[in-house]
């Protein structure tokens, strides 16, 4: 499976009516890793008068991994908006935090509701992205001869090769996505005439 994920954690501010909300956004691939960045935040700006977050940490839109925190403002005004946004936000493994310093001037649940997913939109479209694809790792031992042939057959199928050695022959540990490996078995044995050993890494 394929889909988008933020490549490096971004921060953006809006302030309305003199209070404060500062938006960060990373990539989560778990619960787990969606509460440590949280709690990152925490410590970062621990004066601040709400943390307000939330996560989901499967692919775009999934609602099997995700949990949103209003963290004392009033219930379905921070937490779900935020959510919302990640949710058809296109990509996937997403964790939001929205910081709030409060400015003395009541915005009402609405304007809450608008200021949360607008502090989290604005930082989505500023983040910058990468393409994540499910890989297997192998091991594929082959003839000296046929090395070039297989380096490009991995590039091909957008593989990565994490590890390379030479003894008799040449044996590369590599990642093949998912989706490809059918294409990458059959080719593999017609370009070293069935020579070359793939075994799969568990």
């Amino acid at each position: 499976m394929r889909y988008r994920v933020v490549s490096t954690p971004v921060r953006h501010q809006i302030d309305i009516q003199r209070s404060v909300f500062i938006a960060d956004v990373a990539r989560a691939a778990s619960a787990d890793e969606a509460k440590s960045f949280i709690q990152e935040i925490r410590n970062e700006f621990p004066g601040a008068t709400h943390h307000c977050w939330a996560f989901q940490t499967g692919p775009p839109g999934d609602t099997r991994d995700m949990g949103y925190s209003d963290d004392g403002e009033p219930h379905g005004t921070a937490g779900k908006p935020m959510l919302q946004v990640l949710m058809h936000s296109g990509l996937g493994e997403l964790v939001a935090v929205v910081t709030r310093y409060y400015g003395g001037t009541k915005l009402g649940t609405g304007g809450l509701a608008r200021a949360y997913a607008q502090a989290v939109n604005e930082a989505l479209d500023r983040a910058q992205t990468i393409e994540r694809m499910d890989r297997q790792r192998f091991t594929c031992e082959m003839d000296y001869a046929h090395l070039t042939a297989v380096e490009s057959l991995i590039a091909k199928v957008e593989g990565l090769t994490d590890d390379k050695v030479f003894a008799a022959g040449v044996k590369l540990t590599i990642q093949i996505p998912v989706e490809t490996i059918t294409q990458f078995e059959r080719q593999l044995a017609e370009i070293t005439s069935g020579s070359a050993r793939l075994e799969s890494i568990t």
